[in-house]
């Protein structure tokens, strides 16, 4: 293996993938709920934003609903 390598001539490429990966979102979330998912993520040793991208695709997979009653 070479101890230097000349990028300098080397065309560059975007990967073509990129925009299937992950949509850039806004969204308002309560302090209390980003606390919590902060907390969680520290433990498992991973980004909190990655865990809630996680919790959210286990929820679309497995197409669980919220159950809301509206007090009337």
């Amino acid at each position: 293996m070479r101890e230097h390598y000349d990028f300098s001539k080397m065309k560059g490429q975007k990967n073509p993938y990129t925009k299937q990966l992950k949509q850039p979102i806004t969204m308002r979330v309560d302090k209390p709920t980003v606390a919590y998912f902060k907390s969680l993520a520290e433990e498992l040793g991973m980004p909190y934003q990655s865990l809630i991208n996680l919790y959210l695709r286990d929820c679309a997979l497995h197409h669980k609903k919220l159950q809301l009653k509206w007090a009337s």
